[in-house]
């Protein structure tokens, strides 16, 4: 059975009896935002179309470039400079994406002992990084040459009780801390 239809069936019905309140009321993954920031690989135009491949091959989606709002001559960053990629998945590419973070990627991270219970921001999205392309199983290590990092953030709906959106991720796959 997939994910999904997994906590359709399974896990929200029983949470929601568990917690005594409405399938619809409990939290749920409403989207995923994944980020590449190219910084030292700005200037390098080869490197930065490598990384939006591996990106696009990562998430099943083409990356959308993401640019300078003001320019920061401390960072020798100019106004409408690319900074990085952006990918925000829905629906089905969505819980896919899920399912091989939680069941390839995060066991394949070396010394991961757990997501941090203080990755959460103050409406509960939880954000958390990834330090090298090299776990997702769609990149040969012998094709890398530049390692690059993505924070991956999971928005969640209803999510204003934050020992129940745990939960719900505990349920769900994560592990935390």
């Amino acid at each position: 059975m997939r994910l999904c239809e997994k906590i359709q069936k399974n896990i929200l019905p029983a949470l929601g009896k568990d917690k005594g309140t409405s399938i619809m009321a409990l939290p749920h993954l409403d989207k995923i935002i994944v980020t590449v920031g190219i910084g030292p690989y700005r200037e390098q135009k080869d490197v930065i179309e490598i990384i939006k491949k591996e990106l696009s091959a990562v998430t099943g989606q083409i990356p959308k470039f993401s640019c300078a709002k003001k320019s920061i001559s401390g960072f020798k960053l100019r106004e409408g400079q690319t900074v990085g990629f952006v990918v925000t998945l829905r629906g089905q590419k969505m819980w896919d994406f899920v399912e091989k973070i939680i069941m390839v990627v995060l066991p394949r991270m070396r010394d991961f002992d757990g997501i941090k219970i203080t990755s959460f921001d103050k409406n509960n999205n939880l954000t958390f990084s990834i330090r090298e392309q090299l776990m997702f199983p769609e990149i040969k290590a012998d094709d890398v040459k530049n390692i690059w990092g993505m924070g991956i953030t999971l928005s969640i709906k209803n999510a204003s009780d934050k020992d129940l959106t745990i939960e719900y991720l505990k349920q769900i796959g994560f592990i935390f801390k």
